[in-house]
């Protein structure tokens, strides 16, 4: 159609990977671990704050940043839990995190900007890079080296048009939580090249073996230049409502409001209660979530492990496991097409994360069942046994 305007016509088109694929098939009897998407429900207390907030009649326009009252919690828990010093006029409620990256990359790129996307990277920050008229830079990170951050990677791929660079800590699709040392140094290069670095934090709460989460934006100097990004998607399992939040310099705000505003208007007034009820709740709750993707965790890694030809590392945090394949002979995109078809188990190609990814698939724990997890497990040993062995 002639009239669509470029930013649709010439960029990327929208994918879902094996999402996608698996939609197609029409098939029924499919084990779902390839995408995202928690399978506990919403704990009760997040749910009866919403109901009773609609039945008293909090169904009417907000504040555009989101409720008062709700902020001033989040910036509680962003002090007590991010050490992020942080008032609620610097905090925005969105439609989720990817309502918030979007506000982000609209209010921060113009056409022709560059921003850099460690990669693997999570192919949704591209799409929304690409709307804005701005171009997608990668810095490959090294699959032998643990998915480090690696500065030398990032330097080489900035240029005169760079302006943001954008990190996911905890990593999706690596499941790596970076440590001090790694945040300081990408740090030490946002500060020292005058970057924006849009940091993404959904998996903040989902840690494991002793892992401590770091919030870029509370190291020396990030908070003026730190837009940071948090949801209850993945912590709460909230993913159906929709519900996030981002930090922001001061100076940002007027910026991000003027996209927030023109978008949505503002987040959904009751269920904004439910955030609060997520937020100021009892931590056993949350605790308790985190716990059965734990259990999750060691089953599938445990089990992935024991396949002849894959290797699984131990992801630190997420809900997914990045095992590497390779050993089977098989590309990515060839083990997840096979293993759907042969078997009716649904995982994503590492490759859909970027070249950086070949080798290995990315395995969601925290969609399915510990019973759907051996299932899993057991029909991937049977695919893989039945590989012929590749030639010498």
């Amino acid at each position: 159609m002639k009239h669509l305007a470029r930013r649709i016509t010439q960029t990327s088109p929208k994918s879902f990977g094996m999402y996608a694929r698996a939609a197609q098939s029409g098939r029924d009897d499919l084990i779902h671990m390839e995408l995202g998407r928690p399978s506990a429900d919403t704990p009760a207390h997040i749910k009866e704050a919403t109901i009773r907030a609609l039945r008293d009649g909090e169904v009417h326009y907000s504040d555009l940043a989101g409720q008062p009252h709700l902020r001033a919690a989040l910036a509680d828990k962003l002090k007590t839990r991010n050490n992020m010093d942080v008032g609620p006029e610097r905090i925005i409620v969105t439609n989720g995190l990817t309502h918030g990256s979007y506000a982000a990359i609209m209010a921060f790129l113009d056409e022709g900007d560059e921003a850099i996307l460690l990669e693997p990277f999570y192919p949704q920050h591209i799409g929304k890079i690409e709307l804005a008229g701005a171009r997608p830079v990668l810095a490959r990170l090294d699959a032998a080296n643990d998915y480090r951050i690696d500065p030398a990677a990032i330097e080489a791929a900035i240029t005169e048009r760079t302006k943001m660079i954008v990190l996911i800590n905890p990593c999706n699709p690596t499941g790596r939580v970076y440590d001090r040392d790694e945040l300081e140094a990408l740090a030490e290069i946002a500060i020292r090249h005058d970057l924006i670095v849009m940091s993404d934090e959904v998996y903040e709460d989902i840690l494991y073996d002793g892992a401590q989460h770091l919030s870029i934006g509370a190291l020396p100097g990030m908070g003026e230049r730190t837009i940071s990004l948090f949801a209850f998607t993945k912590s709460y399992a909230m993913d159906g409502w929709r519900l996030g939040y981002m930090v922001a310099p001061a100076a940002a705000m007027d910026a991000l409001l003027k996209i927030t505003a023109n978008d949505v208007t503002h987040v959904n007034t009751f269920i904004q209660e439910g955030a609060l009820a997520a937020v100021t709740g009892d931590p056993a709750v949350l605790a308790g979530l985190i716990a059965e993707d734990a259990e999750k965790r060691q089953r599938l890694v445990g089990a992935l492990n024991q396949i002849p030809g894959i290797t699984c590392p131990w992801p630190q945090g997420t809900i997914y496991a990045f095992p590497d394949i390779s050993g089977t002979g098989l590309t990515a995109q060839a083990f997840a097409d096979r293993l759907m078809d042969e078997t009716g188990v649904v995982v994503e190609a590492g490759s859909f994360y970027g070249a950086a990814g070949e080798g290995h698939v990315r395995i969601c724990f925290g969609s399915v069942t510990l019973d759907e997890i051996d299932t899993a497990c057991a029909r991937i040993r049977a695919m893989v046994g039945a590989l012929q062995p590749t030639p010498a």
